[in-house]
């Protein structure tokens, strides 16, 4: 049995060792989820493919973090430089469990706040809970300083996936803007 949900600090880790075997579980997880707004299904074996995730692991600049509650992993985040000099977040999970719990806005805002500079943030506006979620963190994060976009699915994917949003914001040293 796992931990029973409580109240338990957030931290964000380098997936690295073993670290990286529990966010390539959640991985799993996170493609089922997305399975709904993307029309993903698994494979034979019952895997969902994910063959960007080794990248974030192995490619310069590129980053997976690990977001724990108290010692139980809770998600993960994924990182990557953009080539207009952004740092995208391609992928953010947090398990069911600890949804509108805090968890996520947590574990996000933390991120965008302890890293100063230009941020990316993509998702599907068919995924209102989404949507909702960046939208709020952009305001946690910077106040009204932050635009949205629309943007096609670059090539190589599948012309038939539903066009990307965008949040564009820039943190800085101040920490949290006042809301």
């Amino acid at each position: 049995m796992g931990p029973i949900i409580d109240s338990a600090p957030i931290t964000l880790r380098p997936a690295h060792g073993e670290l990286r075997t529990s966010l390539e579980q959640l991985a799993q997880l996170y493609r089922h989820d997305m399975s709904e707004f993307l029309g993903h299904l698994p494979a034979a074996d019952g895997r969902f493919a994910f063959s960007n995730l080794p990248l974030f692991f192995d490619e310069p600049g590129r980053e997976a973090l690990l977001i724990q509650y108290g010692t139980a992993p809770a998600g993960f985040i994924l990182t990557r430089p953009t080539l207009e000099g952004e740092t995208s977040i391609s992928a953010f999970f947090v398990v069911r469990a600890l949804r509108r719990r805090g968890v996520g806005q947590q574990a996000a805002l933390h991120l965008l706040c302890s890293r100063p500079g230009a941020w990316a943030i993509a998702f599907q506006e068919a995924n209102a809970g989404a949507a909702r979620f960046w939208r709020g963190i952009a305001t946690a994060a910077v106040g009204s300083a932050w635009h949205e976009e629309t943007r096609p699915v670059p090539p190589p994917a599948p012309a038939n996936l539903p066009h990307d949003h965008w949040i564009f914001l820039s943190t800085g040293t101040q920490g949290l803007a006042d809301a």
